[in-house]
């Protein structure tokens, strides 16, 4: 089984930065696919970002040159570097590390950007 834990959510005021971190831990073997959604109340969720095993990344339109996604490898860890926060940003943000067809998923922090 595999573990995914993520942190680093919090309140903040726009314009300000989070750097949210994801954890896997368990039954790894290799380099996985990881990324980010988001979901609001009442909304879909997003895809944010995804990062490839060679470390290649893409990013939804809203957040490009404001978010960066990068990756530990040697401690299975991926990060999300959020700059110029904005209140439309407001959700809760899931980790996924993908395996195959399947995705094992975080429990999710919270990130409130309001002034």
């Amino acid at each position: 089984q595999v573990q995914v834990v993520e942190s680093g959510g919090g309140l903040v005021q726009p314009g300000g930065s989070l750097r949210l971190s994801c954890a896997a831990s368990g039954s790894i073997f290799s380099i996985n696919p990881m990324g980010w959604y988001r979901q609001a109340p009442g909304k879909d969720r997003e895809l944010v970002a995804t990062i490839t095993v060679s470390g290649s990344t893409n990013y939804t339109d809203s957040v490009k040159g404001r978010f960066t996604i990068s990756r530990d490898n040697a401690k299975n860890t991926v990060y999300l570097q959020m700059n110029s926060l904005k209140p439309e940003d407001t959700a809760v943000y899931y980790c996924y590390l993908s395996r195959g067809k399947y995705k094992y998923w975080g429990q999710g922090t919270q990130v409130t950007v309001s002034s």
